[in-house]
């Protein structure tokens, strides 16, 4: 079965945006900076937990049936839904409003739907779930 095609930039790793900042002349992006967020078993295979931030927007963290943990801003891109109610299926999340399909390792939408969600750094250690809330896995702030 052919994966269909994703319609979004690509985007830059965090090694490709340290290089590319250095090449420029720019700052590199910021130290991380890891906030623990639940132990691995609070967030259920196939399912989602939600991060509050404030005024800042809430970060969804998915957890996929081979135990993959990723970090999306909980706001789905084609009409604001929160992915994080939606179904997680392979390593895409389907928004609950419209289903609109988006890669959990991307953040990009699968055409035909457009637009990208936010990404955030996620490290899995000694059973806890860390995200870093400040850093977008793009290196940005």
């Amino acid at each position: 079965m052919r994966k269909p095609d994703v319609v979004c930039a690509e985007i830059p790793s965090r090694a490709d945006a340290i290089a590319n900042a250095r090449e420029l002349g720019e700052p590199e992006p910021g130290m991380l900076k890891w906030t623990r967020i639940c132990r691995i078993d609070e967030i259920p295979r196939l399912g989602a937990r939600v991060v509050r931030r404030g005024v800042a927007p809430n970060i969804a963290v998915f957890r996929t049936a081979s135990d993959m943990f990723y970090a999306l801003a909980d706001r789905c891109p084609h009409r604001g839904g929160p992915l994080s109610q939606g179904i997680v299926y392979g390593e895409r999340v389907a928004c609950p409003l419209h289903n609109t399909n988006v890669e959990l390792d991307s953040g990009c939408a699968v055409a035909p739907d457009k637009g990208r969600v936010q990404r955030f750094m996620v490290k899995v250690e000694a059973d806890f779930v860390y995200v870093d809330l400040e850093i977008q896995a793009d290196g940005n702030h």
